[in-house]
């Protein structure tokens, strides 16, 4: 398994006269912040990393077989807020400022980018339900490196996606407004992760403690509090808790849901060798999130393991062709359920960054795109984002 790259003075730019340039110097403060985050014992995700600290969804991201692969940009000047990605420094696996910024940097125009919940830089020290705090600090402090301007016009981190145990029923009213006050606020959502099954193959997959977690009394009350801070919902589950995610949106109309990664469709454990019959079973399902108008979906993810796409273990890196067509029947679903209006590409970087590089990612949710008008290209690279976590990009 080979770590994620790591960019050196080599790989970034660096003036005539020999003088390091600005990015140099964020790739060696990166560098320093990584070892810090690992002497002080930093938590590095909701529960316990494997020695590579990897995700188990995660294929390993190897830049030299993904170097194999350049496209040309396909429609260079379409206006892309990237809605879902995360940054970490873990033993072996690091992704974070100038590992995005060569991504986002890689030719498509990017002018935002949203940083989604990822049990990061948590504090070392004092209560449980205050470290987390740590991750807004962590990623606040990338944003108003971004903010300058010395790194390029992308706004990265233009908003926040982080996370409180919403189980902490009337308590986390109080814990989200100090998420909101430390991130000047940048936080526009919270997400609780409800990835949870009990076939053995499935549970290697999931992060929550048990099932049910969206039906949960203490929960709701805490989710009540999001209502009256005006943050968004981030909803992560399984395509089999697709119905927890049902009753949340029928209990809570006001509240502003998003679906991650299309709903957690799977082709693995209970569904190995059954594609089809696991498609039917996620459009169903998906159809009726969508039928409440205050849910939203994020187009990706789907260069995760669960998803049961092999591109992974090619010699070759796949194509944005190979990608679309793949992908299409999912995507597209989706974009039929909820409307343009609704629907969101995301990177999931560098969790899909096992399969494709962000250049191919794109150009295959463009392709995917391509029959859509003007409007409503605008609506699923930018505009849907822009509602939903109320950016001002």
């Amino acid at each position: 398994m080979l770590p994620a790259a790591t960019l050196t003075r080599d790989s970034v730019d660096t003036p005539a006269d020999g003088a390091i340039s600005r990015r140099a110097l964020l790739t060696a403060s990166a560098g320093l912040v990584g070892a810090a985050a690992m002497a002080s014992g930093a938590a590095l995700a909701q529960a316990p990393a494997g020695p590579s600290a990897m995700p188990a969804s995660q294929a390993p991201v190897r830049t030299d077989w993904l170097a194999k692969r350049t496209e040309q940009i396909l429609e260079p000047d379409l206006p892309i807020i990237d809605p879902h990605h995360h940054l970490w420094d873990r033993p072996r696996y690091t992704y974070l400022f100038p590992e995005l910024l060569a991504d986002i940097g890689s030719g498509h125009n990017i002018r935002a980018t949203l940083f989604e919940q990822a049990g990061s830089m948590y504090r070392a020290e004092g209560p449980e339900e205050l470290r987390s705090l740590g991750e807004t600090e962590f990623v606040c402090g990338v944003a108003a490196m971004s903010a300058s301007g010395n790194y390029g016009p992308t706004r990265c981190i233009a908003g926040i996606v982080g996370y409180v145990d919403l189980r902490l029923g009337s308590r986390a009213k109080g814990l989200l407004e100090r998420h909101i006050a430390v991130s000047d606020g940048r936080v526009r959502g919270i997400r609780n992760g409800s990835t949870w099954s009990d076939d053995p193959v499935l549970k290697g997959f999931g992060g929550a403690v048990g099932p049910g977690l969206y039906l949960d009394k203490g929960f709701r009350e805490g989710f009540s509090a999001l209502l009256a801070l005006d943050l968004t919902f981030d909803a992560w589950v399984f395509q089999t808790q697709l119905g927890d995610v049902i009753d949340l949106a029928r209990a809570f109309p006001q509240a502003r849901i998003v679906l991650n990664h299309v709903g957690g469709p799977i082709a693995i454990g209970p569904y190995a060798g059954k594609r089809d019959e696991a498609f039917a079973a996620w459009r169903s399902q998906i159809q009726q999130v969508a039928s409440f108008p205050n849910t939203y979906v994020k187009l990706g993810g789907l260069g995760m393991k669960m998803i049961g796409f092999d591109f992974f273990e090619k010699p070759e890196p796949p194509s944005s062709q190979d990608l679309e067509k793949a992908w299409r029947p999912y995507i597209e679903t989706c974009i039929a359920a909820f409307g343009p209006q609704r629907s969101m590409f995301e990177s999931n970087f560098p969790v899909d960054k096992g399969t494709c590089s962000y250049q191919v990612l794109w150009n295959t949710f463009k392709r995917i795109a391509a029959g859509h008008s003007a409007d409503e290209k605008t609506a699923l690279f930018s505009g849907a984002a822009r509602k939903a976590y109320r950016l001002a990009v």
